[in-house]
């Protein structure tokens, strides 16, 4: 698959929250005849509207949108379970003549799709699990980072030992497949990826007015009834894997009486600015994005034009 021609064409809308990905990807999938694909991996859960910015009916503009709002707060899922779900989303919106359009901001979804990794290397034993759980339960975290440590010093690197699930995870990887993770990640590239991606980064260049314009946002969500979604499935689900979605996890202390509202409020700003920082370190290590910037929500054509422009330039239409 050499050749540009033979490859699936896909177009990537990428970028930090509240850099306008939204309403760029419905009016590229509306312009070049394209159906959306969300890479979000919070957007998936039902019931998590508010928190999640999820696109409304208005601002979809009649776009189909795929893998949103499909699973319970309560359920597991996996950047594996999300690539193979968007592959099948985009060779059915191929099938229809349709471009498939990936938008949102999980970077490792849209690079484990994008890249075509293969996940053939995951492995799990819920016994062994078990064990290293209640090795960490008598010995705890400090113990079992030093015990990741001496199988994978690169993972121990990026792994916070407070991070108890991903420390334990990574030592099951590294016990079951004898590889450390940066092995197992150089094998599952071996295969070359099926996709020819034109890949577009939306962000503030001034980041100044992305941090006010994330501040806003976190407003009107409270302003939307933020407190009350969280609080319906906190009730409902407790301490589960939603729960690490900004706006939930922070509304937590206050719930159990350990902040008022305001601090709760201060905190989900905070975490909010913190995390479009880490998204954008991540999108800015690929050299295939292109940048455009969003600083100025009024040149909305033109901000749209650059993007198309974008799409000539890579000859993938």
């Amino acid at each position: 698959m050499d050749n540009i021609s033979e490859k699936i064409p896909v177009i990537v809308v990428c970028g930090p929250t509240a850099s306008g990905k939204t309403a760029v990807g419905a009016e590229l999938a509306i312009r070049l005849g394209g159906e959306v694909i969300s890479a979000d991996s919070m957007q998936i859960y039902k019931g998590l509207s508010v928190s999640t910015a999820k696109p409304t009916a208005e601002e979809m503009r009649g776009v189909p949108h795929h893998l949103m709002d499909f699973l319970e707060p309560d359920e597991p899922f996996s950047v594996a379970d999300y690539v193979k779900m968007a592959r099948k989303c985009i060779s059915d919106i191929r099938s229809r003549g349709k471009m498939p359009i990936i938008v949102g901001g999980t970077g490792l979804y849209i690079n484990s799709l994008i890249d075509n990794i293969s996940f053939d290397y995951i492995v799990s034993d819920d016994s062994l699990r078990k064990e290293l759980e209640e090795e960490a339960r008598v010995m705890g975290n400090e113990h079992m980072h030093e015990k990741l440590r001496s199988l994978d010093p690169k993972a121990a690197d990026n792994i916070h030992p407070n991070n108890l699930i991903r420390v334990i995870r990574a030592i099951e990887m590294c016990l079951l497949s004898g590889r450390t993770g940066e092995e197992n990640r150089a094998e599952s590239r071996k295969n070359e990826s099926p996709y020819a991606p034109c890949m577009i980064g939306l962000t503030c260049f001034d980041r100044q007015i992305l941090y006010d314009r994330i501040n806003r946002r976190v407003d009107k969500m409270i302003e939307d009834g933020l407190e009350k979604e969280v609080r319906e499935v906190y009730d409902r689900y407790r301490l589960r894997t939603a729960f690490n979605a900004i706006g939930f996890k922070e509304m937590i202390p206050y719930f159990e009486g350990e902040c008022s509202f305001e601090e709760a409020c201060d905190k989900i700003r905070q975490e909010s600015r913190r995390y479009a920082k880490r998204q954008l370190t991540w999108f800015r290590r690929d050299v295939r994005i292109e940048w455009v910037d969003t600083s100025n929500c009024e040149q909305f054509d033109g901000i749209i034009s650059n993007c198309l422009n974008i799409v000539a330039k890579s000859k993938i239409m």
